[in-house]
């Protein structure tokens, strides 16, 4: 296992902290995939440098053509929220669930406060891979520090953005109800 890490702040999407999940019939996995701004490149370097580290380690000095990065552009993704031309993300996968700690290091165990679209970094490991003809190098993921909340980029609204407050409680009054079914309550018959 190659040196371990630790990211720059980043965009969380598709976050499977809490159970493994498997994904084309392969092994269940935690994984996270992070979005960095293209702008912020700058600060990848160590990320670059360990995944070249480990593409050398398995590979040699002179490294196969065609082989897979592990930084890929945010337009591949763009039609997806939080992804775009002025993005690069990363995938950090894991068999063993990540530690996952807020901003004052305290463990994170309610679901709901690791979201896509909360503000993170993590801290990974990389290495190489050479399966059925497919060459590359991937990151393994550790641990996760949530830095703050973000602007959700699941397409989930929160509750409270969906209701106004009432002051019907139980089954509507009847008018209220013919209104909800609207126009042809026939359809539903």
């Amino acid at each position: 296992m190659g040196r371990k890490v630790k990211t720059p702040a980043f965009t969380v999407s598709f976050p499977v902290v809490f159970e493994p999940r498997a994904f084309d019939g392969g092994d269940p996995k935690y994984s996270v995939t992070a979005i960095f701004k293209k702008a912020d490149e700058a600060l990848l370097a160590p990320l670059k440098e360990i995944a070249r580290e480990a593409a050398v380690e398995k590979f040699g000095a002179k490294l196969p053509s065609g082989m897979r990065s592990p930084f890929r552009d945010g337009s591949e993704k763009e039609a997806l929220e939080g992804f775009g031309p002025d993005t690069i993300f990363v995938n950090f996968t894991s068999k063993q669930q990540p530690g996952l700690v807020d901003h004052n290091v305290q463990r994170i165990v309610a679901r709901e406060e690791f979201y896509a679209g909360c503000r993170a970094m993590a801290t990974v490991t990389a290495y190489a891979y050479d399966q059925k003809g497919n060459k590359g190098v991937a990151f393994g993921l550790h641990n996760l520090q949530k830095l703050g909340d973000g602007t959700r980029i699941d397409g989930r609204a929160a509750a409270e953005s969906d209701f106004t407050p009432t002051d019907v409680v139980g089954d509507p009054p009847p008018a209220q109800a013919a209104a909800a079914a609207g126009g042809d309550a026939d359809f539903l018959r």
